[in-house]
């Protein structure tokens, strides 16, 4: 099924919003256009995780996350994973993947998240980490204690760790 008619609405740099008309005599449907990104699941060689803390204004607090950001164009997500790595947590990886991409929130919007993993994660020395992001070094039991506490919450990056999971690369404890 195709649109017989779609535009945009409103538009910033960061998203659109896009109506598409279905069916002639109907309201357009609205939906969110935005670019695809890339969470990384980084492990270090003692098997600990990278996790970022950041203030988030969307919710208005701080949340705990994976790193994670917009693929630029003409980037692999595995390359975007591995430059937002580094740029929110000063780590540089030995090793990185691609698990495949998934919808966000297909009712509302077209884009995807691409989980990916890394290991060997370790500090590079004399770079740090961009302002407002705290990066926290977990235990992977740590990570699965605030996910079902309910302190690791950003839904999306849950369904990475689960990716990650069911793709051998993590551990489920």
């Amino acid at each position: 099924m195709k649109p017989l008619k779609t535009e945009v609405a409103f538009a910033t740099p960061w998203f659109e919003v896009v109506g598409k008309t279905m069916q002639p005599d109907e309201a357009p449907y609205y939906s969110l256009q935005l670019p695809d990104y890339s969470a990384v699941v980084a492990l270090t060689d003692d098997q600990r995780v990278l996790i970022v803390r950041q203030y988030r204004p969307a919710v208005e607090r701080y949340t705990l996350e994976l790193p994670s950001g917009i693929i630029d164009p003409g980037e692999a997500p595995v390359d975007s994973a591995c430059r937002e790595l580094h740029e929110e947590t000063g780590y540089g990886v030995a090793r990185a993947e691609v698990l495949g991409p998934m919808y966000v929130d297909s009712g509302r919007m077209n884009n995807r998240i691409w989980a990916c993993t890394a290991t060997g994660a370790r500090p590079i020395a004399g770079h740090v980490p961009e302002p407002g992001i705290e990066v926290l070094v977990w235990t992977i039991d740590e990570l699965w204690r605030a996910t079902r506490a309910g302190e690791f919450a950003l839904s999306v990056h849950v369904s990475v760790l689960m990716h990650a999971v069911l793709a051998g690369k993590l551990p489920l404890r």
